[in-house]
């Protein structure tokens, strides 16, 4: 079922309000033009956008948490450089189709949404962890009926052509599938195999040692890319396309997560980085090579969605202005077609 566009017209029309409350902030003069000129294939956006923080940055006025939560994305998304946002609500709790549409009605028909699935179906029970009195009784690690009913089936529905990617982000895997990678490519690729085709879905790791040919060609052979992300965990996304090959990334949308400073863990950057309103630790290795990785897919004519965290460098949309500014210096210093 397909979003109903008179419905999303009247979703728009009511967050108009107290969107204008909050208003959509002026890009810089320099990036005015740039927003212009970044290639077509490719989208920016945050980790969520209920941010305060953002004040003169996102949102022309200041707004509280909750309004920004509840209408903020009507203002976020009138912003010309944000085309992207990664739904990070669903990683702890499925949302209905109804929610879905919702924030469908809220946007711009070229407007995508990354949505993470519930964690519940990429982490696995260790019942012989310490806190098992309070492990779930029912396992859903990739369950395939529980990733149909309250994960694929609600977003499909719910935001149509508006869903630019599902996301299963895996947390750090212990045993038993450190130990044996395969074990773990195994079963992804035997939920992988299962899915129904027409959804862009992208895998996210947080174990270096997944990389490699098993999960690049469960990956390809499904459609499925992978999600190249900027984390202490793992290896910088240039070594992560090295290391798993075009295979891994050719297959059509390719999200980017530039989540977290090399230097930081996530408490102490949250900490560190709260409200979110500056950079305050700028990252030009990341940057530089987000870029270069980006040149890479978009010049094989892939789609691209990068999505930046607070906990980057401080602030993600001026993260995001930054790489901006880092694509369009590029282009204009790349020497002329011969």
């Amino acid at each position: 079922m397909t979003p109903d566009p008179t419905r999303q017209f009247e979703l728009f029309a009511a967050s108009g309000a107290e969107a204008d409350q909050i208003g959509t902030a002026s890009l810089p003069a320099d990036l005015a033009a740039v927003a212009g000129q970044l290639p077509p294939g490719l989208r920016l956006g945050t980790s969520s956008w209920s941010f305060p923080g953002w004040t003169g940055i996102v949102y022309a006025h200041r707004a509280g948490e909750q309004l920004l939560a509840r209408q903020g994305l009507v203002a976020y998304a009138r912003h010309p450089l944000l085309r992207a946002v990664s739904v990070d609500r669903t990683f702890y709790a499925p949302l209905t189709a109804e929610e879905f549409r919702e924030y469908a009605g809220m946007v711009p028909p070229d407007f995508r949404f990354v949505v993470k699935a519930h964690a519940a179906l990429t982490t696995p029970i260790d019942r012989q962890a310490r806190n098992v009195a309070v492990t779930p009784d029912v396992d859903r690690f990739l369950d395939l009926r529980y990733a149909l009913e309250r994960i694929v089936a609600p977003a499909v529905e719910g935001l149509g052509e508006r869903l630019g990617a599902l996301l299963f982000q895996f947390p750090p895997l212990g045993l038993p599938y450190a130990r044996d990678p395969q074990l773990f490519t195994t079963a992804l690729a035997a939920f992988l195999d299962a899915l129904p085709r027409g959804p862009q879905y992208a895998v996210e790791l947080r174990n270096r040692e997944m990389l490699g040919p098993a999960y690049s060609d469960a990956l390809a052979r499904n459609g499925v890319t992978h999600c190249f992300n900027v984390h202490p965990r793992m290896p910088g996304v240039l070594e992560q396309a090295t290391v798993l090959g075009e295979n891994a990334w050719l297959s059509g949308t390719v999200i980017v997560r530039w989540m977290l400073h090399p230097q930081q863990d996530y408490e102490a950057a949250r900490e560190r980085y709260f409200p979110f309103d500056r950079i305050v630790d700028p990252d030009a290795i990341n940057r530089a090579a987000v870029a270069t990785l980006l040149g890479r897919i978009l010049g094989r004519g892939n789609e691209a969605i990068v999505i930046a965290n607070n906990k980057a460098e401080g602030c993600a949309p001026l993260t995001l202005f930054g790489l901006a500014r880092e694509l369009d210096r590029r282009v204009r210093e790349s020497p002329p077609p011969a």
